[in-house]
């Protein structure tokens, strides 16, 4: 059974088949039914020692954005992908031609209810930077203040939604039809895909997101983060505070000594420390051009469409994983990883724990020349992956983020040292987790158990002092139900002493065969075929009422 090819997705469909034939998947091109969409296309050509990675990031990016996006999907999989093109599309960057600005004029007053004009100050038609899902603009308000406007792309819901219908029936057909589709479930991933994609769609979320993340981070004087201005901000226009800076990539090695690189290096790992221990809601895409130097020597983090969520347990569990490796202790950092990873089949431990002791040992004490922190933990991805160990998503985009942020790190302090500045704030970022954990409703409920503990009390003291004087104070502990113990002890020896008189029938029966007498049934001996038959009922109702108790037993056990 081949896959249905419709007309409006066969474009995508031969896409699709390209890419997997060129990076090594033909089996999933023709259990797809997806050679068929090759037929009047060229196969793919690449060089002898094969695609790179980087490659891949490419041919992405040419298949536009919903692919992109996908992309940076993928490389939080370490489950799916090798440790090198995990890096590679973790660094994948989306830019397109910027659309005219009639069309951004259209939008605006679409959205806003207004003009340009009539809105803002001034509004510069040329963008000053351009992605798949929109490009953003410099403007003034009418006040005068410096703000940037981000602008959704005309369409790009519509082309969004084909393409992800495209992908939704290749993955389901891959699903049903595919070994590793079932092992994978392609179709679940997409799901999530899709639902991450909606929300960076609606700009509303990502206001929201700078809100969160400004207030988060408010204690760091050399963190910055740009608001929203909310009579300004739709779910497909997004104003903000306008921030004039430099990617933090571009910065000079004088440069880097005036502006105190080492304290700034710093201070950035704490506010990212502090996002993914103690907020629980980190922003996961600090590569180059989100990552800004301010004119007045501060890091600006832009671009909130992409975050992560962390539960309590799973923060907890970083925290602890963040600790053993930058102390060395390989062994406890496998025991965490194994604690909130799910297993396929009959896992190897044993080569997980080994493999993850001997990175954990080389790498201890390194400085950020040596060592990526975010490279470590894909690395442990892989180790996972090749032991049958699913490694959590979350820890994933961690790795992720550090990765991303310890090239940061390095331009400004090539001799910091990460594993150091865990340790430091490690118990601060224990101090924060516990009191965080303190709110006003949680104080009311344990005053109230209080209480209840405090009224109670007394009388319980009373109630044990009397029945110890009196010598009536009594212990129980339950242990096994000795009643329905001792019913199954007899019901067992009732069915044993039943089966020793059968038997016993059976060999009497046996013997009076050989005794002469008138008195014949059939033939033979009548006594000894009465006991016969008193055998066979009996042994066929012993048999019944053994078959009937136990079927009834069982849907009372389970």
């Amino acid at each position: 059974m081949s896959l249905s090819l419709k007309p409006r997705h066969l474009k995508r469909y031969a896409e699709v088949a390209r890419l997997l034939l060129k990076y090594g998947r033909s089996d999933l091109v023709k259990s797809a039914g997806l050679d068929a969409a090759l037929t009047s296309e060229p196969l793919p050509e690449h060089a002898p020692s094969g695609p790179s990675p980087e490659d891949l990031a490419a041919d992405l990016e040419k298949m536009g954005p919903t692919f992109i996006k996908l992309g940076q999907l993928l490389s939080t999989r370490g489950d799916l992908l090798p440790v090198p093109y995990l890096e590679a599309l973790a660094r994948l960057q989306d830019s397109l031609e910027p659309f005219p600005a009639g069309q951004v004029e259209e939008v605006i007053a679409a959205e806003l209810g207004f003009r340009v004009s009539k809105g803002f100050g001034s509004f510069d038609p040329t963008p000053l930077a351009t992605a798949s899902l929109g490009q953003v603009h410099r403007a003034t308000m009418r006040d005068g203040r410096p703000v940037a406007v981000k602008v959704q792309r005309p369409g790009i819901r519509q082309r969004l939604q084909d393409d992800l219908d495209a992908l939704e029936d290749l993955a389901g057909f891959l699903d049903r039809h595919t070994e590793i589709g079932r092992k994978y479930r392609f179709l679940s991933m997409l799901d999530e895909f899709r639902r991450s994609l909606l929300r960076e769609l609606d700009y509303r979320q990502e206001a929201q997101n700078l809100v969160t993340l400004a207030k988060n981070l408010e204690e760091f004087d050399r963190i910055v983060v740009p608001l929203p201005i909310g009579d300004y901000t739709t779910p497909h226009v997004l104003t903000m505070e306008y921030i004039e800076g430099q990617k933090i990539t571009t910065v000079s090695p004088l440069t880097r000594v005036e502006i105190g690189g080492a304290e700034l290096a710093d201070q950035l790992f704490r506010a990212y420390l502090k996002q993914v221990l103690v907020d629980g809601f980190l922003h996961a895409d600090p590569h180059p051009g989100n990552v800004f130097l301010t004119q007045d020597c501060r890091v600006a983090l832009l671009d909130l469409g992409m975050v992560v969520h962390l539960a309590p347990d799973m923060q907890q569990s970083i925290l602890s994983l963040l600790l053993a490796v930058s102390e060395g202790n390989g062994q406890e950092a496998a025991k965490v990883i194994l604690s909130i990873s799910e297993t396929d089949g009959t896992p190897d431990r044993a080569r997980f724990e080994r493999q993850l002791v001997d990175m954990v040992s080389r790498h201890k004490d390194a400085s950020i020349e040596e060592i990526e922190i975010g490279g470590s933990l894909l690395q442990a991805a892989h180790f996972a992956v090749d032991s049958g160990i699913r490694f959590p998503p979350e820890l994933t985009m961690v790795g992720q983020t550090l990765l991303k942020l310890d090239h940061a790190g390095r331009v400004l302090d090539p001799g910091f040292k990460p594993n150091a500045s865990i340790r430091q704030n490690a118990i601060r970022a224990l101090q924060k987790r516990a009191a965080g954990g303190f709110s006003l409703g949680k104080a009311i409920r344990t005053a109230m158990d209080m209480k209840d503990f405090v009224t109670e009390l007394p009388g319980r003291v009373n109630s044990i002092l009397d029945a110890l004087a009196g010598n009536e104070l009594e212990v129980r502990i339950k242990t096994l139900d000795e009643e329905r113990l001792t019913q199954g002890f007899q019901k067992i020896a009732n069915r044993i002493t039943a089966g020793l008189v059968l038997a016993a029938l059976i060999v009497g029966a046996a013997l009076l065969m050989r005794v002469e007498t008138s008195f014949r049934i059939l033939g033979y001996p009548g006594l000894a075929m009465l006991f016969f038959l008193a055998a066979g009922l009996g042994g066929f109702a012993l048999l019944f009422e053994t078959l009937i108790h136990d079927r009834e037993r069982r849907p009372r056990l389970r």
